[in-house]
């Protein structure tokens, strides 16, 4: 079984529909995905849980290539609250979401190893050829981040992916580290900044584990759809996600992913009604 590690808010459930498509259509073992939710209106109104309706769908997914799989959603508010609640980074440069992954050792069952994914992300190959990397002796294996590698250090690692050692990390306390820095120091990526500092030891991988431009390379099995700076015809940013289906074929040209997207949009269609009849019943 490889166990896997989301987290996210009610309105990126398109990225978590999509992202697990394409890693069960392509994954041997069964999946238990840990959802990790939490509603934060107090900071903005659209910060509310992914819905136990959304939940099964997901579930239909992941199922309907294995009966074994499963998706678990936890409502971590309690514990973000507890943790973050008012911190200096709460209004950081990503969402409050994103220190999500920062609460993984509080996850009750969950096996020493544990592979997180950020939301914008597609699986191209099975999941497992990741999953099962030797990181003993490692806190977690990540790759570096294209462009922090050569203006922060050359080290520097993307937390889009991330394989913890579970095992290690408890006992080197990584993660209760990384949050005290979260709740004291002001950071530009805040957890993704907070964890590098805090690391004892880390492997770093491939880029095939975490692609962050080009994804029609055939060994590629991680895929991030994360922002990239351009230069021509001017220097600016894109940022289009994997479910703006239109946008990755014209701006990305990636046709990588088009079976899953299809089978997306069927999905999605039945979350929208789900929606729908959520709105007669109010």
């Amino acid at each position: 079984m490889v166990e896997v590690l989301l987290c996210g808010n009610r309105k990126v459930f398109d990225g978590a529909l999509t992202q697990l498509i394409s890693m069960a259509n392509r994954t041997k073992e069964s999946l238990h995905v840990y959802l990790m939710t939490m509603d934060l209106c107090r900071l903005d109104a659209a910060y509310t849980c992914i819905t136990p309706e959304q939940v099964w769908i997901l579930n239909q997914v992941v199922r309907q290539k294995n009966p074994n799989s499963l998706v678990e959603r936890l409502d971590v508010t309690a514990w973000y609250e507890s943790e973050f609640g008012g911190c200096v980074n709460e209004r950081a440069y990503c969402t409050p979401y994103t220190l999500l992954r920062l609460l993984a050792d509080k996850i009750k069952g969950a096996s020493d190893k544990l592979l997180y994914l950020d939301i914008d992300i597609m699986i191209a190959g099975d999941i497992g050829k990741l999953y099962h990397v030797d990181i003993t002796g490692y806190e977690y294996a990540a790759v570096k981040e294209k462009y922090g590698c050569w203006l922060i250090r050359p080290d520097y690692f993307n937390a889009g992916m991330l394989l913890f050692n579970m095992g290690k990390i408890r006992e080197t306390g990584l993660l209760a580290k990384a949050r005290e820095l979260i709740r004291t120091k002001k950071f530009l990526f805040a957890d993704q900044s907070a964890l590098f500092q805090c690391t004892t030891k880390k492997l770093l991988l491939p880029r095939r584990f975490n692609e962050q431009s080009k994804f029609d390379r055939k060994d590629t099995i991680v895929c991030h759809f994360c922002k990239r700076l351009m230069f021509w015809p001017y220097p600016h940013t894109e940022n289009y996600k994997q479910w703006q289906v239109e946008e990755i074929h014209r701006y990305l040209r990636c046709h990588t992913f088009d079976r899953d997207l299809e089978e997306y949009l069927i999905w999605k269609q039945e979350d929208e009604r789900g929606e729908r009849n959520q709105s007669k019943d109010v």
